[in-house]
């Protein structure tokens, strides 16, 4: 009878050493990524002359520094570098862009802005100093890094003189076990603009607490573009977010427009076997 015991005990310590070991692969981040962040803050004046107006570049940019899967990791980062930078940038090591990114924006700024700036006379340089004062600043962080998901965003904000400057924030959703980007017919079936169209508005509404349509278009929703499914849009554990820049469906005065629906609201318009299936 004890030897029975014993050989059950071992039994079961094998299938939980096989149980935990399968939750170890499921749980598992794919490409196993190690991160870091590069920041530049550069101010360059026209001239060099401390007195003239200036420019500023300020960048934050998250990047994989490690992977299990080296290939893997040189394509998403490829992906980073795009999104953040531009398609030419991909081919350049990513420790080495922010620097050379700030460096092309301070020797454009120049180039474009010190003909000018001779121009003007001396008694209206008091006055014309804000104008020829420009700030960009990039920040690239990731979001969320879940087992096959890995959600990027990028904000971006700039100032060219004028009145105001403008800002933005853009999202990559990507699929790494295929190193594709997530787009929302990979989501959902076909034909389902419409409908998910609706899903937008009903929400809208619910969170500006109003139960029409024109109400929302009396505060400006709408006003400068209409509601539709954007593909600017990010996934995470319970829903899906929807982001509007400015100027996108609303004044500037209303600031970037968020929309979450919650995977509840929208599973009879998913597909099947959608990575959505897969976030934890």
């Amino acid at each position: 009878m004890k030897k029975h015991s014993v050989i059950l005990l071992v039994i079961l310590l094998a299938a939980s050493s096989f149980f935990f070991s399968c939750n170890d692969t499921v749980n598992q981040h794919t490409g196993d990524f190690t991160f870091d962040s590069l920041q530049v803050n550069q101010t360059a004046h026209l001239f060099g002359d401390t007195a003239k107006p200036a420019c500023n570049i300020n960048i934050n940019f998250t990047y994989i520094t490690k992977s299990s899967d080296e290939q893997m990791k040189d394509s998403v980062n490829k992906y980073f570098l795009s999104m953040c930078f531009g398609d030419k940038y991909m081919t350049i090591a990513p420790e080495n862009v922010p620097d050379k990114y700030a460096e092309t924006y301070i020797e454009n700024y120049r180039k474009d802005l010190e003909p000018m700036y001779k121009q003007e006379s001396v008694e209206d340089s008091a006055n014309i100093g804000a104008w020829y004062s420009y700030y960009k600043g990039l920040e690239g962080h990731v979001q969320l890094y879940n087992g096959n998901l890995l959600v990027y965003r990028i904000d971006y904000n700039e100032y060219t003189g004028g009145a105001h400057g403008v800002y933005m924030t853009s999202y990559l959703n990507l699929r790494l076990d295929t190193l594709t980007p997530i787009r929302l017919d990979d989501l959902f079936v076909p034909n389902y603009k419409d409908a998910l169209t609706d899903l937008l508005w009903n929400q809208l509404m619910a969170d500006n607490q109003v139960t029409t349509h024109e109400e929302l278009e009396n505060m400006g929703y709408t006003s400068t573009g209409e509601l539709t499914p954007t593909e600017n849009f990010f996934l995470d554990s319970d829903g899906i977010t929807f982001h509007y820049n400015i100027y996108d469906i609303a004044p500037y005065v209303m600031g970037a427009i968020q929309i979450k629906l919650p995977y509840d609201a929208v599973r009879h318009l998913l597909n099947e076997n959608t990575i959505i299936s897969q976030i934890n």
